[in-house]
């Protein structure tokens, strides 16, 4: 039996996980022991569990209840597969899976009182996620009480006798809307999960009396993985959001959305400080309480996004889980923030920032910016939560609350990140920063112009546009200079010398690179946000309209069967002057467990940026369609994957080194 095996795996895993704190809090206390085998034990228990599922999935064993009221015969591949983490029983075995996945990853290296008191904590995490799945998320529950379509009541005994039906709902309507939907969440979870890692080291750092930099020397590699997935699941997320929900966006402030983007936030200012406390030994407390924070606000997304407490697209139904996340929740805040102030005269005892005008003080300066944001975003989530919690009214926080105190932080970012660069560590010499900083300004107040007087005059767009190019200029002017110097030494082109210079220091380019990449989102966000093109016709078969420089004719309405769904749109020929560019097929896709269809635009994209149709209404004789632009919102997906491909970048070259190399740049300039 199915259900059988994969309990017998999640029994397994938490077995192992238990083992993991025994052991490790003997091995940190000084004893001896064997951490690799309880952390293989759980490793294998998530595999099984997680394989058992997918097995029933792709055999249609409607016996388990989770198969029987989230898949169907019909699902059709990627969708089957994904089903396993499509709903909140499924999504905590994916979320166990990760976390063994990472605990083995820990586990390999040698074991010490530091590495062991690490892999308690991250036992102590998988005892309480797996034990999620033996109770009040179950997924290997058997269905006892069949449906026509689904099962009507389950039980968690493997041996009841089990009433099976022939046929399943299937999944979500809109996760097997768009293949985005099998990749989004195992990325998004590889973030979240991996934010473990730093966190477990930190409090074994604190509990062992030693904050010193060795348990952020052990865990970067972790962090920069869970920083560089989530980056990439936000940004799949917001894809997902443009191709599929119909309203031509890609960011709405979803509970949800900021749910992943808050721990985002933390660990990003996490990292930055990491890089301080290594260089300089300061901001000790500051990593502590980014990393606790960070990890919290992944619990505390996942209680959003599986509790049932927010009404969201993204969020599954209402669980008992809830209330369980949440007393987790507590515990981690609780237990956490106890123990650092219990250790507060070994983490204040950190050198001071001599003056702002450093590489470490630019570091501040952004700690101190992504906190506020975080905390923004924080207010602006639970808020609504807390006050119908305390109070029973009701109230929605939306986009204009975000808007009006997110963008200007943006610019403020993206203003620091321009200096951060070129700024040495200890101090700049009088006139050094004015000597590397002119030349970005004078091109970034230069393109501004150009733009203002060729493209638009709108001042988002064109503060955009200059903070982008100031903090990318200032990043290249920073390799020319060093590569210049270099060149004037060897005789060398400075082409030659400016490989040199990257290969030298490959982890410090690659979060360049990550920057360009976020001033690049800016970029794209303000055109696509400042600059679109909205217009809703009412079209017969053979009207034409122009919209955006565009000829749209309607040609005909259509229908089709496909494996899973009844498919019904309208074709819509796309042309430009004498030519013909496309046909666009705007459409509502029908599902046999969604009363309605689920509108699913269709997108041209240019150079220029992107053609948005929408059916918002089809009857026998016209259709309405809704008409959106997107200009230059390719920006915002290639600035998203540079953003995580920097990441990726530094994390490969990191590994290539034994020990996490001071930052050599910035000791020579």
């Amino acid at each position: 039996m199915l259900g059988l095996l994969g309990s017998a795996g999640v029994v397994a895993a938490l077995i192992g996980s238990v083992l993991l704190v025994i052991r490790g809090i003997g091995l940190a206390r000084g004893g001896e022991g064997d951490l690799r085998r309880p952390a293989k034990l759980v490793l294998a228990g998530a595999v099984v569990s997680m394989a058992a599922m997918q097995i029933a999935l792709l055999t249609d064993d409607f016996s388990l209840a989770y198969v029987a009221n989230h898949h169907a015969t019909t699902t059709p591949f990627p969708f089957d597969v994904a089903t396993a983490w499509a709903a909140l029983e499924g999504s905590i075995i994916l979320w166990g899976l990760v976390l063994a996945v990472f605990t083995w990853v820990v586990a390999r290296r040698p074991a010490d009182r530091l590495g062991a008191a690490a892999l308690a904590v991250m036992g102590g995490v998988g005892i309480f996620f797996f034990g999620l799945m033996l109770t009040v998320a179950n997924p290997f529950e058997v269905c006892v009480d069949a449906l026509t379509t689904g099962c009507a009541a389950s039980s968690p005994w493997p041996f009841a006798a089990v009433d099976t039906p022939v046929e399943g709902p299937g999944p979500n309507p809109l996760l097997q809307n768009h293949f985005l939907m099998a990749v989004h969440p195992p990325v998004l979870y590889i973030g979240y999960v991996g934010l473990t890692v730093p966190f477990a080291y930190a409090i074994g750092a604190l509990a062992l009396g030693v904050p010193g930099p060795e348990w952020l020397r052990r865990s970067h590699r972790a962090t920069l993985v869970a920083w560089s997935f989530l980056t990439l699941g936000i940004l799949l997320g917001g894809w997902w959001a443009y191709e599929v929900l119909s309203w031509g966006g890609y960011w709405a402030w979803d509970p949800v959305e900021n749910a992943s983007l808050m721990p985002w936030l933390a660990a990003t200012a996490f990292i930055h400080s990491g890089l301080v406390q290594q260089r300089r030994g300061m901001l000790q407390a500051w990593n502590f309480v980014l990393v606790i924070s960070a990890f919290a606000l992944t619990i505390l997304g996942t209680f959003l996004t599986r509790s049932g407490t927010i009404n969201s697209v993204h969020s599954f139904t209402q669980s008992a889980i809830g209330p369980a996340l949440l007393g987790f929740l507590v515990l981690v805040l609780a237990g956490s923030f106890t123990l650092f102030a219990m250790r507060s005269h070994l983490v204040a005892s950190s050198p001071r920032i001599e003056t702002f005008v450093s590489r470490e003080g630019t570091f501040l300066v952004n700690n101190l910016l992504l906190t506020i944001y975080a905390f923004i975003v924080l207010i602006g989530t639970t808020y609504p939560l807390l006050l119908e919690a305390f109070t029973g009214s009701q109230v929605g926080v939306g986009e204009p609350f975000f808007n009006r105190l997110a963008v200007p932080l943006s610019f403020m970012l993206l203003l620091t990140m321009g200096f951060g660069p070129v700024t040495p560590w200890r101090g700049a010499p009088a006139g050094l920063l004015w000597r590397r900083l002119r030349g970005p300004a004078i091109v970034a107040l230069a393109t501004g112009l150009v733009v203002a007087l060729t493209v638009t005059r709108v001042a988002w767009v064109i503060l955009a546009i200059v903070l982008g190019v100031w903090v990318a200029a200032a990043i290249v002017g920073l390799l020319i200079e060093l590569a210049g110097k270099r060149s004037a030494k060897s005789g060398s082109s400075v082409y030659t010398e400016a490989k040199t210079v990257i290969r030298n220091d490959q982890p410090f380019w690659a979060g360049q690179v990550s920057h360009i990449g976020v001033a690049l989102v800016a970029v794209g966000i303000a055109f696509a946000a400042n600059l679109p093109l909205h217009a809703e016709v009412e079209l017969a078969p053979g009207d034409s309209v122009e919209f955006a420089g565009y000829t749209l004719t309607y040609q005909a309405p259509f229908r089709r069967e496909e494996p899973n769904r009844l498919v019904q749109g309208v074709r819509v020929q796309v042309g430009q002057g004498d030519r013909v560019l496309t046909t666009l097929e705007p459409r509502a896709n029908f599902y046999d467990n969604e009363m309605g269809g689920i509108i699913t635009p269709a997108v041209m994209s240019r150079p220029g940026g992107d053609l948005y149709l929408t059916m918002r209404d089809l009857d026998s004789e016209t259709v309405l369609l809704g008409l959106d632009t997107s200009p230059m919102i390719w920006l915002l997906w290639l600035g998203g994957l540079v953003t995580a491909a920097g990441g990726f970048w530094s994390l490969a070259a990191r590994r290539r080194e034994r020990v996490l190399p001071e930052p050599r740049v910035m000791a020579d300039v």
